[in-house]
């Protein structure tokens, strides 16, 4: 992978902040744009724009052959059975409240139960709350293992015969795991339940087969793989969409409207109320092209192995504290310096042109379970090197002098 000439691709790297190169390594958080995304968005709003599904000429064509694309894109992507599987969604977060308040609340009741972790974002964790508190079902937690992992035989028993949804991300944002999703699937099968992915910090990453998962719902984000803000999908089993009832209404998503009752359209648009997103999902197209021509399976190899070399290198550093496993992580490392608070060493590095996440990465009871309040994140992706990883050694060298009496 020639890692220079990708980054020739993203305008934003060539800058420097704070009188520095800038070192961007807060990709878990939000990826940076290659040019193709960029020019794909502009050239829509050019050439294309329109809406899509009602107009008969031209530019409406052009507009619902470029969004029908994207679908057809991402269903490939995902390896989707079919196309009317991917409902494009605003991302990760929009798509698992789908999940949760048409399907889980039609579904639950007193008595049965929905399995998640600790580990999970906040987008994860609050809509199954809302979820038992509104039917009555019981929320469990699959246990932790001190390194912040699970085991699956602790999956085996906390799933049971009255589970009826297991959720979980594949990658933590905090801990960098990847989680055994195909085998927690097949044990939420055994016991009757669905199994719903978090997959907005592993997407951009690897390689993802839904089928290959037998995942019944999967959730992602397109900002966080080269594409823009605003879109994402949702991505679930058609026997179970075509069963669920849409939670926006409006124009688009409706097939007959009398004074009184209504009826909707078919699968995906019955959940696509409204004029949907369509430029966003012109550039997530234009994303998922750019992504599979590097390769994922190199996107891959190039992010674990920069996590590695983060991880050996950071624990080379005294006063430093590294959360989650050390073997078999994605592209992030989590830290804190001493008794530093994560945004002074977020500040400190940001004056060296280093960006990096600090806080508690939307996942509090992660936090409370790894015992601190927050968390400084480097997170890396295509366009990253080791000697940016270098340079985050060096300005974590600079706050350590800084803040020498806070480090010990």
């Amino acid at each position: 992978m020639n890692i220079a000439a990708i980054r020739e691709q993203f305008p934003i790297l060539h800058q420097e902040v704070n009188g520095h190169p800038l070192v961007y390594l807060d990709s878990a958080a939000s990826s940076q744009k290659p040019r193709s995304v960029i020019d794909a968005i502009n050239r829509y709003y050019e050439k294309d724009h329109s809406n899509v599904h009602r107009g008969v000429h031209t530019l409406g064509s052009r507009a619902t052959d470029a969004y029908e694309g994207a679908r057809e894109k991402v269903a490939s992507f995902l390896n989707a059975a079919l196309p009317e599987e991917i409902v494009f969604t605003r991302g990760t977060t929009t798509a698992l409240n789908l999940v949760a308040s048409s399907y889980a609340r039609n579904v639950c009741k007193p008595g049965d139960e929905i399995v998640i972790t600790q580990m999970e974002h906040h987008s994860n964790l609050i809509p199954w709350q809302q979820v038992a508190k509104a039917t009555g079902a019981t929320l469990k937690y699959i246990p932790l293992q001190p390194d912040g992992s699970f085991t699956l035989a602790d999956a085996e028993l906390t799933i049971t015969a009255n589970t009826k949804v297991v959720a979980m991300t594949y990658v933590s944002n905090v801990l960098g795991i990847v989680n055994p999703v195909k085998e927690v699937a097949a044990i939420a099968h055994r016991n009757g339940a669905v199994m719903v992915v978090d997959g907005a910090q592993s997407t951009p990453h690897m390689r993802v087969d839904v089928r290959d998962l037998d995942c019944d719902f999967y959730a992602f984000s397109g900002h966080k793989m080269c594409g823009p803000t605003g879109i994402g999908a949702l991505y679930g089993k058609k026997a179970l969409l075509s069963k669920m009832e849409p939670i926006e209404f409006g124009g688009e998503m409706i097939d007959y409207v009398d004074l009184y009752e209504s009826t909707w359209k078919d699968i995906p648009y019955r959940f696509e109320g409204g004029t949907p997103i369509i430029a966003n999902a012109v550039g997530l197209g234009a994303a998922i092209d750019f992504l599979q021509e590097v390769g994922m399976d190199e996107i891959d190899k190039h992010q674990r192995h920069l996590a590695a070399y983060a991880y050996d290198r950071l624990s080379e550093l005294d006063g430093v504290t590294l959360y989650g496993p050390k073997t078999d992580r994605a592209g992030l490392v989590t830290f804190n310096l001493g008794d530093v608070h994560p945004h002074d060493v977020a500040t400190v590095l940001d004056s060296e042109g280093i960006a990096v996440r600090a806080g508690h990465h939307c996942c509090q009871p992660l936090m409370r379970f790894l015992n601190v309040s927050s968390t400084a994140r480097a997170s890396f992706y295509l366009y990253n090197t080791e000697q940016e990883v270098d340079q985050l050694i060096a300005g974590l060298l600079k706050t350590k002098e800084f803040f020498g009496h806070a480090i010990g």
